[in-house]
């Protein structure tokens, strides 16, 4: 066994084009570190609807050039079984670690295998790849990212020419295309021969931004900014200047690209202490809200002063709040939302007379919902401009959650008093999360198995009136490895995250508001029942 994995390392090694990942892994080999070896070559990273995500290092098993390169020629091969071999794949990148040479590689596999590649300029938002696809007619996109993931880790991001990310079952034919490839030594891979782009690319897309708000309307509120050391800084800035904002007072500490991300454990909005900085700068300059982007700026999240302190608003209420401007706008078309997100937008879209789609988590989902006007999901993701970015955006939910709170800041209102006649006219909906995050995957397959083989019948002293295994799929939803459970004014979704090592547990309970005075008295039976629920599933599940 050793001597065959000692083997396969070889083969590996002859093959990396890398030095950095030949060096780490020629020294794993001269030492016989079996654990390491054996952990590098345990199979290879799958890919999926997510791409590819993982620690950076050699071996199949991380991501590395070698991997990387192994992708974009299944791509470039699925590409061309489709008929596509001729077309243009636009590729963009972040600044983490290697996603430059990542980058780099992928427009030679492409331009080796008779496609045209074009390189996005510079690190960019995700957004601005989205985008570029459908503006450049191309056949396909690649994002070089890990979203908000810790530093060590790097992914790739894989939409087709409809300007939306893949799903099945092009995940699986483009991951057979990579599983046939036998050799790198069988992939050309040229020094020239692509285009880099220039910033037209960037500019239209940041014209575009200017369909997401209505003309003439105020833009008087003051905002804190954090890049969160990702790329969306200098994009933002332009669309906010672009648009007539005041120029959001930057995070200083947070605002310059770092894959390293010093300041911050991990580099997302939602975890414990990434805003710090950002509510430290809003103390001292007092905004009327902050927007932070994670690394890659698809994402935005949005803080609010809350009495004496800030605090953060959750992703359910910013896609309300998003929702309810909209829907004062006159905006017509579908409102989308992932079975994870708050019920509140179904509510609000019926109310409203427009029609309402649930999709599986992901807009890779969202996106593709005939007719979208407006998705959102509750992990801090909006796409509020279909028309122009098939996918998240954190740029263009910027903009638009600043022209709400610029409105209500006219009516000398704010975005808490919004949530507030929401929450009267619809019922309080209030949503948790339980999310563990481990080291060893297969504790989450026996939490979900546990659950599987022994499901509540009762979570909080309310009856589960029922429960679903949505491996199933339903009559609107197609089969994904997750649970549901209905209660009585209550609702809980558990699955694994796709890209994180994360048992997740979306919780929602929505409490009747008679009037605005019964909101205090509803906050906090919502916090009570939310509380107990996680109580019990955490002992259903054993976590």
């Amino acid at each position: 066994m050793q001597d065959d994995l000692i083997a396969r390392a070889r083969t590996w090694l002859a093959e990396d084009p890398d030095p950095d990942t030949r060096d780490e892994l020629a020294k794993l080999i001269d030492t016989g570190d079996a654990e390491e070896l054996s952990a590098r070559f345990a199979g290879t990273l799958q890919f999926g609807t997510a791409g590819l995500r993982g620690e950076l290092g050699a071996g199949p098993m991380r991501m590395n050039r070698a991997v990387v390169i192994r992708a974009a020629a299944g791509l470039a091969a699925y590409l061309k079984k489709q008929g596509q071999g001729t077309g243009t794949v636009v590729i963009g990148y972040d600044a983490r670690h290697k996603s430059a040479d990542f980058a780099r590689d992928t427009a030679a596999v492409m331009t080796g295998a008779g496609l045209r590649a074009a390189v996005l300029p510079r690190p960019l938002p995700t957004p601005v790849l989205a985008f570029a696809i459908r503006h450049l007619g191309a056949v396909a996109g690649i994002e070089v990212t890990a979203s908000h993931n810790p530093p060590r880790d790097n992914g790739y991001k894989v939409y087709l020419g409809d300007g939306s990310q893949i799903v099945p079952p092009a995940d699986a034919e483009i991951a057979a295309e990579i599983d046939a490839i036998a050799s790198l030594h069988d992939v050309p891979r040229p020094d020239t021969g692509w285009e880099t782009l220039d910033d037209t690319v960037l500019d239209a897309y940041l014209a575009r931004t200017d369909a997401v708000l209505a003309p003439g309307s105020p833009r008087t509120a003051r905002t804190v900014y954090t890049a969160m050391h990702g790329v969306g800084r200098d994009t933002l800035l332009a669309a906010f200047a672009r648009a007539g904002f005041p120029t959001p007072v930057l995070v200083a500490a947070q605002a310059d690209p770092d894959p390293d991300f010093p300041t911050v454990a991990f580099p997302n909005p939602e975890e414990p202490g990434a805003m710090d900085l950002s509510f430290a700068q809003a103390r001292e300059t007092d905004p009327d809200l902050i927007i932070a982007n994670d690394p890659d700026a698809d994402r935005c999240a949005v803080a609010v002063k809350d009495g004496d302190a800030w605090r953060m608003l959750r992703g359910d209420e910013v896609g309300s709040l998003l929702a309810a401007h909209l829907v004062r706008r006159g905006a017509t078309g579908v409102f989308a939302e992932s079975i994870v997100s708050s019920s509140l937008l179904g509510r609000i879209a019926e109310k409203a007379g427009l029609p309402y789609e649930e999709t599986l988590t992901g807009f890779k989902w969202i996106a593709r919902v005939d007719g979208l006007r407006y998705g959102y999901e509750e992990a801090l993701g909006y796409c509020v401009d279909p028309e122009g970015v098939r996918d998240k955006d954190g740029i263009t939910a910027a903009l638009l959650i600043t022209e709400l709170a610029s409105q209500l800041k006219e009516e000398n209102r704010t975005l808490l008093d919004l949530l507030d006649d929401l929450a009267v006219e619809h019922g309080l909906h209030a949503t948790d999360q339980l999310s563990v995050r481990v080291q060893d995957l297969s504790l989450i397959a026996d939490a979900m198995r546990r659950l599987r083989e022994q499901p509540p019948t009762e979570l909080a002293g309310r009856a589960v009136t029922r429960a679903e295994d949505l491996t199933q799929g339903t009559d609107k939803l197609p089969p994904t490895d997750g649970l549901r459970y209905t209660l009585t004014g209550a609702r809980v979704i558990v699955r694994p995250s796709g890209t994180e090592p994360k048992l997740k547990c979306y919780l929602e309970v929505v409490v009747p508001v008679a009037a605005h005075a019964g909101l205090p008295a509803a906050h906090a039976e919502a916090a009570r029942t939310l509380a107990a629920i996680k109580h019990d599933l955490s002992a259903a599940a054993g976590i």
